[in-house]
């Protein structure tokens, strides 16, 4: 690495915390926040969709999606992912992060709207969480209170008025709203500095984009320490010398995440059909439909209010204390622990007078989930690996998820009765369990700069 790229590079990690700084959080936060929304909203309007386009006067019980129908909603929006995550991490490599990201966006704000604006009566296929059950609770308490109806066992024909189409519609839209506000503020913003100075060869470029930003002289700042350079060549993606210096993180990185992701989003995705079996949400035919999202939403903000989120900010506290890796195993141990606590004595929690207990049970594996793996495996595939790669690295991370979310998706369409709940959560259990084991191949990066990391200094 030349001198002039490590000058720049090295006082950028050395310069003190300032309001860019903030800003390019807030900035890279919203990307996450509405990719959390996007999908998981799609399960608090599932309830809705099946009532609406599926009703059947013949029925004794409103009527539900098609088990094939939440399937293909769930899995055209993983496979959406996972390719745009293999796809624009790649990208993001060749053009850089801020023009991709750009590009990302624009697509978050056209298809949410899209979705919703998909008019027609034949059937249809830590804050992102907290916000889609909020607005679901926002939306559904108004049209509940504007356009009141039976319950299902007393009307089933009136207890879905026509107006109800237009909720699902309202909350899928709403998602388009942050990328879109996101938009300006990420175009006003130079390129990162690590792309421009090690990517781009752009070493003049990189200190005069920081050096505006952060309002002061980097190259100055630069000659305070100059770490040793490791002559070494450029090495691809498919290359030996990738392999052998990043292979084992790259399986560490993807294995974890795929695992990860398999017990995050079938949790997310389908609480609330556990919810129903323990009898913490009354049974659909008590209730109208603006009452059974209103009640789905109700609870799984709760959850997430007093679990999800708080478990990401404690990661936030304590990850550059405790380090990527032990964190990361804490969470994993502590998954598995609660999971199986829930599993094997499963009649006991759905007992009346121990609902509360499984549900304080419950979200604590959301908690532990959060403080820790569902953060950790984000934060290390975007440190460790070579600059050049880094992107694509995380894109193959993230999509491995993602493919984890899919079977996680697919394998709790059945979990319905009170045994498939049970024998569910053994394999979460199994699941977070082998997380653990996954961990150890893990990188600790925890105060080392990122090309430190990615072995471009010693």
């Amino acid at each position: 690495m030349a001198k002039d790229e490590l000058q720049v590079l090295n006082a950028l990690d050395v310069a003190k915390t300032q309001w860019y700084h903030f800003t390019t959080i807030i900035i890279a936060g919203i990307g996450f926040f509405t990719d959390a929304y996007d999908l998981f909203c799609i399960s608090l309007v599932t309830k809705l969709l099946g009532r609406i386009y599926y009703y059947n006067k013949a029925s004794s019980s409103p009527d539900t999606l098609p088990l094939n129908v939440p399937a293909a909603v769930n899995g055209v929006a993983f496979v959406g992912t996972l390719t745009g995550q293999l796809f624009f991490g790649w990208l993001g490599d060749k053009l850089g992060r801020k023009r991709v990201y750009g590009l990302t966006l624009m697509l978050m704000v056209i298809c949410p709207l899209a979705s919703g604006l998909s008019f027609g009566r034949s059937p249809t296929n830590g804050f992102g969480i907290l916000v889609g059950g909020m607005v679901a609770i926002v939306v559904s308490g108004a049209f509940k209170a504007n356009y009141p109806s039976p319950p299902f066992e007393k009307n089933p024909n009136g207890s879905t008025v026509p107006e109800a189409d237009y909720v699902w519609r309202i909350i899928l839209m709403f998602g388009a709203l942050p990328a879109l506000l996101t938009y300006y503020w990420r175009m006003k913003m130079p390129e990162t500095a690590r792309y421009t100075a090690l990517v781009a060869k752009d070493a003049k470029q990189a200190a005069a984009d920081m050096s505006k930003v952060l309002r002061v002289d980097l190259e100055e700042e630069g000659q305070q320490e100059k770490p040793k350079e490791k002559k070494q060549s450029d090495f691809g993606l498919f290359s030996g010398q990738l392999l052998r210096k990043h292979g084992l993180h790259l399986l560490g990185t993807t294995s974890t995440w795929f695992l990860l992701d398999i017990a995050f989003y079938s949790q997310n995705l389908f609480q609330k059909d556990i919810f129903t079996a323990i009898g913490w949400i009354p049974k659909a035919k008590t209730m109208n439909t603006i009452e059974e999202v209103y009640r789905i939403a109700r609870a799984q903000t709760l959850i997430a209010l007093c679990s999800t989120v708080p478990g990401y900010w404690f990661t936030v506290a304590l990850i550059d204390k405790m380090g990527r890796f032990r964190i990361q195993l804490m969470g994993f141990t502590f998954m598995t622990l609660f999971m199986f606590a829930l599993a094997i004595p499963y009649h006991h929690w759905t007992l009346p007078h121990n609902r509360i207990g499984f549900v304080v049970m419950y979200s604590l594996t959301f908690f532990f989930s959060n403080f820790s793996p569902n953060a950790t495996t984000f934060v290390v595939p975007a440190e460790i690996f070579p600059g050049r790669l880094r992107s694509t690295c995380h894109g193959i991370s993230a999509a491995s998820g993602k493919a984890g979310a899919m079977v996680g998706a697919f394998g709790f369409l059945y979990a319905t009765a009170d045994i498939r709940v049970q024998k569910s959560l053994i394999i979460l259990g199994v699941v977070s369990l082998l997380g653990t084991f996954f961990t150890f191949l893990m990188s600790e990066s925890k105060g080392k700069s990122l090309e430190e990391m990615s072995g471009k200094v010693e």
